[in-house]
C-alpha cells in the first residue's frame, strides 16, 4: 500500500501515526528538554566522522571510475564503448549522490539540532543545505557547502514516514513530510532521525509525539543537558550557529500570542 503523502519519497517503507505513545525513549539524540521545548540532534559525532570518510573515499573511487569509463568510450570497440557510456552515466549519478552526503557530514555543525515547542506547536530547523531530499541538483550548490536553511514549521503540518536505505543492514530513517495545511501534498522534507537499525527511529518519533501532547511517557529529565542547564545547552549548541535571535527567544514561547509578540519585536513577518 503506497504512502498517502504525495509525492511519495524515495525508499518509502511506511507512514507513521501521530498521537501519544507509551514507549520510553532509548536514544541519546535527545540533548535538552524543558516544559516548553525539546531539542534532538540528528547526527552523532562518531557517525559524522565515519560517513565523512566513507563518502570521501566513494568520491575518489567514483572519480577514478568516471575517467576509466571515458577511456572505454573513446578507446575501444563499440561493445566496450556502450559499457563505458552506461558506466559513465551510473558513476555520474552516484557522484551526484555522494558529494552532497559528504558535504552534509563534513560541514554540518553540532549534530544539526531540531527544536520542538509544544506550547506553540512550532518546529525549528537550522541545518545543512544538503539535508534536502533532491535527487538532481544544480552544480552551483556544490560550491556552497556551508549553506544552511533556517526555518519555522507548524507541527500540525508535519507527518512522519519511515524510509529504507536498501542495504543488507536494513537501516531505516524517520522523515518529517511537511504538507500544505489540511492536505497530504508534500512541500518540504525534514530529516528527523537518520539511519538506524531496527525500531530505533520509531522510538524517537513516539517520544516527540508524546512530548507534544504532554503525555506522561515523555520524561523531561531524559536529555543530555538537565532541565536547569538551559543556559549551558544554548551556549554549547546554539550560540554561533546562525540561529536568529527571535527564533532562540521563540524556543521558550508559551503561547501563540507570546510568539506573535516576539516576532513583532524583531519585525518578523507572520
Amino acid at each position: 500500500m503506497p504512502s498517502k503523502y504525495r509525492p511519495q519519497i524515495l525508499g518509502w517503507f511506511g507512514d507513521l501515526d501521530k498521537g501519544p505513545h507509551s514507549l520510553p525513549l532509548h536514544d541519546d539524540r535527545l540533548i535538552y528538554v524543558n516544559d516548553n521545548y525539546c531539542a534532538f540532534i540528528r547526527q552523532e559525532h562518531n557517525d559524522q566522522i565515519f560517513y565523512t570518510c566513507l563518502y570521501f573515499v566513494a568520491i575518489i573511487l567514483l572519480s577514478i571510475l568516471i575517467v576509466g569509463m571515458v577511456i572505454f568510450i573513446f578507446g575501444f570497440d563499440h561493445k566496450l564503448s556502450l559499457i563505458g557510456i552506461i558506466g559513465f552515466i551510473t558513476c555520474c549519478g552516484s557522484l551526484n549522490y555522494a558529494i552532497p552526503e559528504f558535504y552534509q557530514n563534513a560541514f554540518s555543525s553540532l549534530g544539526n539540532p531540531i527544536i520542538f515547542n509544544r506550547k506553540t506547536g512550532k518546529v525549528y530547523v537550522n541545518e545543512s543545505y544538503f539535508f534536502n531530499f533532491k535527487i538532481l541538483r544544480h552544480p552551483k550548490v556544490f560550491l556552497q557547502p556551508k549553506k544552511r536553511r533556517i526555518q519555522e514549521y507548524d507541527w500540525n503540518d508535519m507527518h512522519g514516514v519511515i524510509i529504507h536505505n536498501f542495504s543488507r543492514n536494513a537501516l531505516i530513517s524517520t522523515v518529517l513530510m511537511v504538507c500544505e495545511p489540511g492536505t497530504h501534498q508534500v512541500i518540504d522534507h525534514v530529516m528527523l532521525d537518520p539511519a538506524q537499525p531496527g525500531a530505533g527511529s520509531f522510538h524517537v518519533w513516539c517520544w516527540i509525539n508524546s512530548f507534544m501532547v504532554n503525555y506522561e511517557s515523555a520524561d523531561i529529565d531524559d536529555g543530555e543537558y538537565k532541565t536547569d542547564e538551559e543556559a549551558k545547552f544554548k551556549e554549547d549548541m546554539i550560540e554561533g550557529e546562525g540561529w536568529p535571535e527571535w527564533m532562540v527567544e521563540a524556543f521558550n514561547a508559551t503561547s501563540l500570542e507570546e510568539l506573535a509578540a516576539i516576532k513583532h519585536k524583531y519585525n518578523i513577518k507572520q
